[in-house]
């Protein structure tokens, strides 16, 4: 027998707004069930579980999301993420338009934004 992955969860002071926020970044909805002020919020067809814990977040990610954009190119979404309250934590993208770029949530919790698959294709 094996065990399958159910849930990556996300430490977090406020689970309802952190979870909101990763719901407009990857346009799929939280669970019916969960309202602001819930210790559990679930982004359920992504398999996110945010949880809210009394510790603040003290040093690097050890697991953290890659994103690669599906209609639309890195740099665009780049942008779309910054409105959505996101900051840039450390811009790795080279002059040949590889590489990525580092944003932290609004928690600070870093994730990366690759080129989608038509850059690399091209």
């Amino acid at each position: 027998m094996t065990s399958a992955i159910r849930h990556v969860t996300i430490d977090c002071a406020d689970a309802y707004a952190l979870g909101s926020f990763w719901s407009r970044v990857l346009g799929r909805p939280l669970h019916e069930d969960d309202h602001p002020g819930d210790d559990e919020v679930l982004i359920e067809d992504a398999g996110l579980l945010f949880v809210t814990v009394p510790d603040a977040k003290a040093v690097k990610n050890r697991v953290h999301l890659d994103l690669q954009p599906q209609d639309r190119t890195r740099d665009e979404e780049v942008e779309r993420l910054l409105a959505l309250g996101a900051t840039v934590f450390d811009d790795r993208r080279k002059p040949d338009g590889t590489g990525w770029v580092v944003l932290a949530d609004p928690e600070g919790n870093e994730f990366c934004v690759e080129r989608g698959a038509a850059e690399r294709a091209g």
